[in-house]
């Protein structure tokens, strides 16, 4: 069963910090490729972040330094640790993964599954 459910979005002022949390089934878990994305109003859903199995980590380089991906195996869960945020990090930010991760790290016609998305906000 794919299950992918975030949380840990809210609203922050420029310079804080917020932690997503994507909480997943262990079906969905095992999969080669996870991944964070991000919509903001107007624009297309980009990549932000992945990390395949065995570790390999990918970032847009508008948050490298700034962003961390990781993963609790043991709670079968993805994070994103959002440090340093900007006002241009405000957008809807989704969980993504994919049983195979064939694609282009930040392609999100490559991803199979979608989680239902949590808000971030943050004003200056």
């Amino acid at each position: 069963q794919v299950q992918l459910v975030e949380s840990g979005g809210g609203s922050v002022q420029a310079g804080g910090s917020l932690r997503l949390s994507c909480a997943t089934s262990p079906y969905t878990y095992s999969s080669n490729y996870m991944g964070w994305f991000r919509q903001a109003p107007g624009k297309e859903r980009e990549g932000v972040a992945a990390i395949y199995t065995g570790g390999s980590t990918y970032y847009a380089d508008s948050v490298k330094g700034r962003f961390t991906i990781s993963q609790d195996n043991a709670k079968n869960t993805v994070y994103l640790q959002m440090n340093s945020l900007k006002p241009e990090d405000t957008a809807m930010y989704y969980c993504a993964a994919d049983r195979y991760g064939g694609g282009s790290w930040y392609d999100a016609a490559a991803v199979g599954y979608w989680g239902q998305g949590t808000q971030v906000t943050v004003s200056s």
